[in-house]
């Protein structure tokens, strides 16, 4: 779960350090260029090795940089989103995926490097994780306030709706002819349909506090 219409908020001369680094490479991203490590350094004013120090590899800051975005599109995802339950989680996720299959730098950067792309998103690691923090504290919020009921541990359910939304999001790397959103949306409400008391698994009680 990656992509933002969202811009960062980058001044004219950011500091140098990782946070330069990340933002210089975000604006980049967002204006739909490629990330080019030693064009980054020069831009940074730093070297080569300095920029690797703070960053780590070029895979690794690109990582990064998609699990900003995908932050970013989250929070504008849940603004304005009523309901409770299952029913909010799924406009949530909605607009989260319509938003991420329609941005046009993420659409630029699959066209340059579809394989990395792929890699990274679909895949355990920093998208990933940040994909399944942000959803786990909205189950969370719901499980709290009474409105939603699961049988599984929080971090665990989020993780699997993260993994079920990018196998449809990206369905169309993968083999398929196009983001098969309304698919994943079905398979997810079956995931959040509330146990029958005395019954699933636990006995149909609700999760206990999110795993962090």
């Amino acid at each position: 779960m990656s992509g933002s219409p969202v811009p960062p908020d980058v001044p004219a001369r950011s500091p140098a350090g990782p946070p330069a680094a990340l933002a210089a490479a975000s604006a980049h991203y967002l204006r739909g260029e490629p990330i080019d490590m030693s064009a980054l350094a020069a831009e940074l004013g730093v070297g080569r090795a300095t920029l690797y120090r703070w960053v780590g590899s070029r895979e690794q800051l690109i990582g990064t940089v998609l699990a900003e975005m995908t932050e970013r599109t989250y929070r504008v995802a849940v603004l304005g989103v009523g309901g409770t339950g299952a029913a909010r989680i799924l406009a949530v996720l909605e607009r989260f995926m319509r938003a991420v299959v329609t941005a046009e730098p993420l659409k630029a950067f699959t066209e340059r490097e579809p394989r990395l792309f792929i890699r990274l998103a679909t895949m355990p690691g920093t998208i990933e994780d940040r994909a399944t923090e942000l959803l786990t504290r909205e189950l969370q919020a719901e499980i709290d306030r009474g409105a939603l009921r699961v049988p599984l541990p929080t971090r665990t359910l989020a993780q699997a709706i993260v993994r079920v939304a990018d196998s449809f999001m990206y369905a169309h790397y993968l083999g398929g002819n196009r983001p098969e959103i309304d698919q994943a949306l079905e398979v997810v409400a079956l995931m959040l349909r509330p146990c029958a008391p005395g019954g699933g698994t636990n006995g149909g009680e609700s999760s206990g506090p999110a795993e962090r």
